[in-house]
């Protein structure tokens, strides 16, 4: 059995019960559906399949892991879907919720642009000609990513050419209400050169001509991207833990 303290139906009541928040503002797009639930201050939802993880929550986590539980129990969740739950371990998670994958991350946000770094001029927007290019940059540099050409949730493709050569690209994957940058990479053999500050501050430049606040997300064992993205402004921060329900 389900217990809350309150049903929540709909994007527009998830978003002002979590105050707006600029996770729930990205997660949550106000043209799709969505049901929720408040539980001892956390707020907690379901979308449909094809706008990304299952379910994802907001506030303590104790009582967002007793929720899934409970949603997996009677069968709404299934093994396989994903969760992005507030920032928990995998102890916390024992004996209630079983998963077969655990990341740490952090969802960072700005809201206003960097100053201007060195190369950031020679950040350009890509085009469907450059796919190529940007699907051989993203294996050698980036093998794990999901953000590959061709993903329709990706709204565009920025990078920094050297010469006729692809060095650096990344992801505009804005949905909701603020913008997200994802996928971001420099060939393994032009890193140290500033090239990751030039595109992280000229995708967030473009992407403020449309949103007021930009995020992404970064590994928590990734100490240099989360200086590199604190150093330019990326100073909100909300931690989170992915899980794939086995």
């Amino acid at each position: 059995m389900i217990t809350v303290d309150q049903v929540l139906t709909g994007p527009a009541a998830l978003l002002a019960a979590t105050g707006h928040h600029p996770y729930a503002r990205h997660a949550l797009r106000r043209d799709r559906a969505a049901h929720g639930w408040r539980r001892d201050g956390t707020v907690a939802w379901l979308i449909a399949p094809d706008q990304g993880p299952a379910g994802a929550a907001l506030g303590a986590a104790g009582p967002a892991v007793d929720l899934f539980a409970a949603l997996l129990a009677d069968g709404t969740l299934r093994p396989g879907r994903r969760l992005h739950l507030p920032g928990t371990s995998a102890e916390e998670l024992a004996g209630r919720l079983t998963v077969d994958r655990l990341d740490q991350w952090e969802f960072r946000w700005t809201t206003a642009p960097p100053p201007p770094p060195p190369e950031e001029d020679r950040v350009v927007r890509l085009g469907a000609a450059d796919h190529p290019a940007l699907a051989a940059l993203i294996e050698e540099s980036f093998p794990t990513s999901t953000s590959r050409p061709g993903d329709p949730g990706i709204v565009d493709w920025y990078g920094i050419r050297d010469g006729d050569r692809l060095v650096a690209c990344g992801a505009d994957r804005s949905r909701g209400d603020i913008g997200f940058l994802a996928g971001l990479t420099v060939a393994t053999d032009r890193r140290g050169r500033g090239l990751g500050a030039a595109l992280t501050a000229g995708m967030t430049r473009a992407l403020f001509a449309r949103y007021d606040h930009v995020a992404l997300g970064v590994y928590t064992d990734n100490v240099g991207a989360l200086r590199l993205y604190r150093g330019l402004g990326f100073t909100g921060t909300e931690p989170r833990t992915s899980v794939r329900l086995g």
